[in-house]
């Protein structure tokens, strides 16, 4: 008889044990979505993530989405990808064909355009494109040196660029000029304190243009005023307090200084030496504090020198143009076809008739005050107060027509303003006050003017006023 091998009930135990053993669940590799997140059907500003403080170099811009505000990726950061920033103004987003993908797009890493235009920086050195200039100045700002503004566009050592095609040679592109250059073109307003109630009120106003991310401001000397609040409204509304970086009476220049939270768009200064009679300029400023007002017109003549206009001992030659300024217009930017700043708009004579100061000259003042921020050395310098003309014939002749109460006088110095605020208001200066000699020296030109303020502490001038004859004594006030 033969035996089986299990008996039932221990067969059953077997079988009841094998039935309470914990199944083998499966293994799945959890793998990293890589996709692109979806954008928000409304992007609702209020529910992005606070802003984090951005490294040197880096500027906010808007995410992929176009909603929320983030560190764009500065030069040598990565970027692409499904979660990669965007790069900073100017800057591409390079990826070599064998770069890993990530959600569809290529990681890269941001840097200059290969191609681009050359320029020159103020530090003398030629750069192959602008974004280059930029890129160098971002490390000299973790390096603590100073950075170097763009001068001109092309080579240093050679005549800058000038082809045919160019917007520069054809018609009917002021709009495009003017979108160009405008997001550079600052509105300065200045203040002074009233004695009465000791408050900031508006003094006077100008124009000027940006010549470097980093703030600094070109405007003529004559619409700065010592001692007073001066405030830069830019082009999008926003407004800086600025300090005067470096003033020249003679050239009539000036440079201040804003400390803004981003890269500002900044002008280049063409050759003022290439330019032809007949050209297309366009004049840009705020003329009457109406901002972003823009006057067309031609070169009248490329070398107007200062002995035509009545300044003895002048080596300027400004640019004359048809295109109307107007007060608050000084300062503002003369313009090519190509958006190249070739002068700087300063005086009118009436409409139609109108100088610039020539941009070789801003770019000697430039690359002056490059060398002297280079060396440590500080400017301290004499201001009055004035704007003046010599007093031509032409000049006397329309004044008498204008005014038969005109001082009977053959030469002297024309003051057609004098500025709020200034040494020259409080000594008791006018507006048509006829400036005929300084500290018994007679006086002609307004380079007279200029060298008496510069070598003399205290100024006793003659002054014609209609039949009168007066004598004010000035003290210039000291600008640093």
């Amino acid at each position: 008889m033969t035996r089986p091998l299990l008996r039932p009930a221990v067969l059953g135990q077997l079988l009841l044990l094998w039935l309470l053993l914990p199944l083998p669940v499966p293994r799945v590799k959890a793998r990293r979505s890589r996709a692109l997140l979806p954008c928000p059907a409304v992007c609702e500003p209020t529910r992005c993530p606070p802003l984090p403080t951005c490294s040197a170099g880096s500027t906010p811009v808007l995410d992929r989405c176009r909603c929320c505000r983030v560190c764009a990726a500065a030069e040598g950061e990565a970027c692409g990808g499904a979660r990669g920033r965007r790069c900073a103004p100017g800057l591409q987003c390079r990826a070599p064909l064998s770069a890993p993908r990530v959600g569809g797009a290529r990681v890269g890493t941001c840097g200059c355009p290969a191609a681009g235009a050359a320029v020159c920086g103020s530090d003398g050195r030629t750069y192959p494109s602008l974004c280059a200039l930029r890129a160098e100045n971002r490390a000299a700002r973790v390096r603590g040196a100073l950075p170097a503004v763009p001068v001109l566009k092309g080579d240093c050592a050679g005549r800058g660029t000038r082809s045919v095609g160019r917007l520069r040679s054809k018609y009917n592109f002021i709009a495009e000029v003017v979108e160009k250059v405008a997001p550079s073109v600052v509105h300065l307003q200045l203040f002074r304190r009233s004695p009465l109630s000791g408050k900031d009120i508006p003094a006077s106003s100008g124009s000027g243009f940006i010549v470097s991310e980093d703030g600094l401001i070109v405007t003529n000397a004559h619409v700065l005023t010592n001692q007073q609040r001066i405030q830069v409204e830019l082009q999008n509304g926003v407004q800086y307090e600025a300090t005067v970086k470096d003033i020249d009476h003679k050239l009539d220049l000036a440079l201040i200084k804003i400390e803004p939270n981003t890269d500002l768009p900044v002008l280049l200064l063409g050759r003022s030496s290439d330019l032809r009679a007949g050209e297309f300029v366009v004049a840009s400023g705020s003329p009457f504090s109406l901002q972003n007002t823009v006057t067309a017109g031609i070169v009248s003549s490329t070398q107007r020198g200062g002995r035509e206009l009545g300044l003895k001992d002048s080596d300027m030659d400004y640019i004359q143009t048809d295109a109307i300024i107007n007060h608050g217009n000084s300062g503002g930017p003369l313009v090519n076809l190509d958006g190249d700043v070739i002068g700087i708009n300063t005086l009118k004579v009436t409409a139609g008739i109108s100088f610039a100061i020539p941009s070789d000259r801003i770019r000697q003042f430039l690359a002056e005050f490059h060398e002297r921020r280079l060396k440590g050395k500080s400017l301290s310098q004499k201001y009055l107060g004035l704007r003046m003309l010599p007093l031509t014939m032409n000049l006397l002749q329309e004044m008498k027509r204008q005014d038969p109460d005109f001082p009977d006088v053959s030469a002297g110095v024309f003051v057609y303003e004098v500025i709020q605020g200034t040494a020259a208001e409080s000594s008791g200066l006018r507006d048509h006050d006829v400036i005929v000699s300084i500290n018994g020296q007679p006086v002609t030109t307004t380079t007279d003017v200029i060298e008496a303020v510069k070598d003399n502490d205290s100024l006793s001038i003659m002054v014609l006023r209609g039949s009168q004859i007066l004598i004010l004594t000035v003290t210039p006030e000291i600008i640093n």
